[in-house]
C-alpha cells in the first residue's frame, strides 16, 4: 500500500499503476522527507515530479506545503492514475496547484518554463545513463538558484552527472540509490 507520509493529506492511501511503475517505498519516502523539511526545501517549493509513476513524490510534497506541482508521466494508465491520486489529495487538502502532463519527460522538459525548486526523478530502470544526463541537461537551466534535484535509481547505477549541477549527497536503502543534486554556482562553473 502506498500512501501520503505526512502532511494535510497524511494517510491518504495512493492508487499504484499495475504494471511498469516501482513506487518508492514508504520507508525510503519517509527518511527522504524527513532531511528535505529538515533542509527546509519543502514549504512553498514549486515542485516538479518526472517520471511520476503513481504521483506519490510530488504529491507528498503538496501534502507537506509545496506550493505547486507538476507531475510528468509518458504511460497513459500512469497518468489516469495520478489524476485520481491528485483528485483525491485536492479534495483532503481543500485546494491544490498541480498539474499531470502526460508526456515524455524530454519532450515536457523542452517546453516548460521554470524556475523549479524541488525535483524528483524516478525514472525506470532500464533508463541509461545517456538518457538520465540528457534529462539533467535540459533541467538545469529550469532550476531556482537554489534547487534540490533528487535523483532515484538503482544503487548499481553510476552517479548522475551533468554540467551544471553537482551531487552533494548520496543515500542508499538496500537496491535503492538516491542522488541530492544542487546547481552549481555561476563562479564555480567558469
Amino acid at each position: 500500500m502506498t500512501r501520503i507520509i505526512a502532511g494535510k493529506a497524511r494517510g491518504l492511501r495512493l492508487d499504484v499503476p499495475g504494471t511498469g511503475t516501482r513506487p518508492t517505498s514508504d520507508r525510503v519516502r519517509e527518511s527522504l522527507f524527513g532531511a528535505l523539511e529538515s533542509a527546509d526545501a519543502i514549504a512553498g517549493a514549486r515542485v516538479l515530479d518526472l517520471y511520476a509513476g503513481s504521483g506519490a513524490l510530488g504529491l507528498d510534497a503538496l501534502s507537506r506545503g509545496g506550493a505547486s506541482d507538476d507531475l510528468v508521466e509518458r504511460s497513459r494508465a500512469a497518468a489516469s492514475v495520478i489524476r485520481r491520486n491528485l483528485h483525491v489529495v485536492t479534495k483532503a487538502m481543500g485546494t491544490a496547484s498541480a498539474r499531470v502532463h502526460e508526456s515524455g519527460v524530454g519532450a515536457f522538459l523542452g517546453r516548460v518554463t521554470g524556475p523549479f525548486d524541488l525535483v524528483f526523478s524516478d525514472p525506470p530502470y532500464d533508463v541509461d545513463d545517456q538518457q538520465m544526463t540528457a534529462d539533467l541537461l535540459a533541467l538545469a537551466p529550469l532550476l531556482s538558484a537554489d534547487a534540490i534535484v533528487i535523483i532515484e535509481r538503482t544503487r548499481r547505477s553510476a552517479a548522475p552527472e551533468a554540467i551544471g549541477l553537482e551531487v552533494f549527497r548520496e543515500k542508499q536503502y538496500g537496491d535503492t540509490a538516491l542522488w541530492w543534486l544542487q546547481p552549481v554556482a555561476e563562479s564555480q562553473s567558469r
